[in-house]
């Protein structure tokens, strides 16, 4: 529910025609006027910072359906730590949006690899690619790599 997934969400073309569903409201509040795509905004609690649904009402939302593709950011994202963001609901919805997916798609810049912060939701294993920049140095993409995460540095 952060900036760099909605940032993807700005870029889909108008006239795409697929089915979104999403706990944060400004990636909503960008897709809401797209003709071609079929929006499902999770309640919950809103939390003031992201602007994202959390809590019980957006964990069951995600049990209830099985998503092709989940686009996820994380605040932080190694091999040892995993994925972090500093909150721990939002870290439990990552979690259970993870859990419905089948495959997972990670959007981290290079500065976020390394980074830990206060609440884990997942391992890098969890995470089918891996799209960040060239930051990220060729050694660490060959090494995400070996754990079974594609990598994409764009």
């Amino acid at each position: 529910a952060g900036s760099t997934v909605a940032r993807l969400a700005g870029d889909l073309p108008l006239e795409a025609t697929l089915t979104v569903v999403t706990h944060s409201l400004p990636i909503a509040a960008r897709l809401a006027d797209h003709p071609g795509i079929q929006l499902h905004l999770v309640g919950g609690r809103v939390r003031h910072r992201t602007r994202a649904a959390v809590d019980a009402w957006a964990l069951r939302a995600y049990a209830e359906i099985r998503a092709d593709v989940l686009f996820v950011a994380a605040n932080g994202f190694s091999a040892e730590h995993g994925l972090t963001t500093p909150d721990l609901a939002e870290a439990a919805v990552k979690r259970a949006a993870i859990r419905a997916a089948r495959r997972v798609v990670l959007l981290a810049d290079s500065s976020k690899h390394g980074q830990e912060h206060f609440a884990r939701f997942g391992d890098l294993s969890d995470v089918d690619l891996l799209i960040t920049d060239s930051g990220l140095s060729p050694e660490d993409a060959t090494d995400i790599e070996r754990g079974g995460t594609e990598v994409v540095r764009a």
